[in-house]
């Protein structure tokens, strides 16, 4: 079953999940970064059955306000709360910040096709990210992470813009030791900062070893960024058909109906946001003229 068939299956057994919003209560809320926080958040129904899958996505909604689409970034094998980073940026997100544990918002979901895991396994694993693309990523890093012996060698290449901007710096060093291997890379170096400087896609024309028949690349983050890691990726021999990419631009409603994140024949917030390249790379260059 492929992993669009996967997402119809799950959104058919599921319909409420879909238009109803279940209210939800914030547990926690952790400031990774200024004007970035993560959510901890806990169902009031723990019969809900809910379940997610890594690169998956939620609506998240406030009466009065709106919602919007929201990378689940905890751990998917928990089924009764779920994590979110959040940047406060547009109405509803900035409502989201008045926001203090105790305090319920509304949760539709889950939405989407995620990452490819089926086809990680015994793969080499490189993930690509800039930005707030690691809070899409996360999910996948902890699944990874739990599946030792599942996976090849797994790599994460991040940007940031400054080494204040760098989401979860404090759980790195957990990563690392569980086996993860890590590069940072920053837009500006500043007192203290001993890392890389310049755009992700210069580690990625570096990162050796890389066995491009067993590495599969997936790749989150602002597009202009994605564009060029992924060229990268190619240049050094890795095919387009292990080359995976999350668009998750101009989703509004989740469920393919509004047409705002219409690309080509493809549908973001239903046949995606997560694309294998190939499937997409003709109508996303295109539309990058």
């Amino acid at each position: 079953m492929s992993d669009q068939q996967q997402c119809d299956v799950d959104q058919a057994d599921g319909q409420d999940a879909i238009w109803v919003p279940a209210t939800v209560l914030i547990e926690r809320i952790h400031e990774e970064t200024p004007g970035v926080a993560t959510l901890e958040l806990r169902t009031t129904d723990p019969q809900a059955g809910y379940q997610s899958r890594p690169g998956q996505f939620n609506m998240l909604y406030l009466p009065g306000v709106g919602e919007v689409p929201m990378s689940i970034s905890g751990d998917c094998e928990d089924a009764t709360g779920w994590i979110h980073t959040v940047r406060f940026g547009n109405n509803a997100t900035r409502a989201i910040a008045e926001l203090v544990p105790g305090d319920s918002l509304g949760l539709r979901g889950p939405f989407g096709v995620g990452w490819p895991i089926r086809q990680c396994q015994d793969r080499d694993i490189v993930l690509v990210a800039g930005g707030m693309g690691l809070a899409g990523l996360r999910s996948t890093v902890l699944r990874l992470l739990r599946g030792q012996g599942e996976f090849g060698r797994v790599t994460l290449l991040y940007a940031a813009r400054s080494a204040d901007d760098i989401l979860y710096r404090d759980q790195f060093t957990g990563w690392m030791e569980q086996g993860l291997a890590i590069q940072a890379t920053v837009d500006r170096s500043s007192p203290g900062w001993i890392g890389h400087v310049g755009p992700v896609s210069l580690l990625v024309e570096r990162l050796e070893p890389l066995d491009t028949e067993k590495t599969l690349v997936l790749v989150a983050g602002p597009e202009p960024m994605a564009r060029h890691a992924i060229d990268a990726a190619l240049a050094r021999g890795v095919p387009d058909t292990q080359v995976w990419v999350a668009l998750e631009r101009n989703m509004h409603c989740g469920v393919g109906l509004c047409g705002h994140c219409q690309l080509g024949s493809h549908v973001v917030c239903t046949h995606g946001p997560m694309f294998r390249y190939d499937r997409i790379a003709a109508h996303w260059k295109v539309e990058a003229l």
